[in-house]
């Protein structure tokens, strides 16, 4: 059987190179486009399965957290132009040597009611075996004071009360000298200083021999005639 001849188109083409070349050209752009296509879906197919990772914390975003975390409670202060309620703690000994001489008198004192001596004005009062040096160191304010009670619109009662326990507290928070308060009496009826007549009695009590050492009463810039140091055992 004889072979059919080709046809006039097919015969061109396969004669002319030019168009061949292009054919073959235009071939591979699309397996080029082809294979393109195909590697970017194999790519976001990959990241789509890859688990993501949470943003590493920064060491500032920690430092914010403790600050938050510290500060979680704490309240603005509205009143700073306000005295503070109680006084900042004051150094415990003005003279070094007081203090030793306080140490000594600790040691030799022996328990009994304190001697009294004074006037209407002054008075102080020290336990027996207790050096008259530390009776001058107290009553010229060698011994800084570290607390006070102010015993001023209270009745006689309430006053003796109030320095029982005001005493026995300032001895267990083991402060060395403070201040009792009891005014002149200027107020009171016929300017009696009952208060200060109570105040006085008192530190003289046997039942206190063991928390007080010595009183004296207080320089002018503490209260003078209206107030009393008192400087308790260790």
């Amino acid at each position: 059987m004889s072979q059919r001849p080709p046809k006039k188109k097919e015969a061109e083409f396969q004669n002319n190179p030019f168009k061949s070349a292009i054919k073959t050209l235009q071939d591979q752009e699309k397996q080029e486009k082809a294979a393109a296509a195909a590697a970017e879906a194999s790519k976001k197919k990959t990241v789509a399965q890859k688990p993501t990772k949470a943003p590493k914390a920064r060491p500032e975003d920690d430092d914010v957290g403790l600050f938050f975390s510290a500060m979680d409670g704490v309240h603005q202060i509205t009143n700073r132009g306000e005295a503070p309620k109680t006084n900042p703690r004051l150094p415990e000994i003005i003279d070094d040597n007081a203090e030793a001489l306080a140490q000594l008198s600790d040691l030799v004192a022996v328990d009994g009611p304190l001697s009294f001596t004074g006037s209407d004005a002054a008075f102080e009062g020290a336990s027996p075996g207790t050096d008259p040096n530390l009776l001058r160191s107290l009553r010229r304010g060698d011994f800084s004071v570290q607390d006070r009670l102010d015993l001023h619109g209270k009745t006689q009662r309430e006053a003796q009360a109030a320095v029982e326990r005001f005493l026995s507290d300032s001895r267990r928070a083991k402060r060395r000298c403070v201040l009792i308060v009891h005014g002149r009496g200027l107020n009171s009826k016929d300017q009696i200083p009952v208060l200060k007549d109570a105040v006085r009695d008192l530190l003289s009590q046997k039942r206190l021999e063991r928390m007080v050492l010595a009183f004296s009463t207080a320089r002018p810039q503490d209260g003078g005639a209206g107030a009393v140091y008192v400087l308790l055992r260790r």
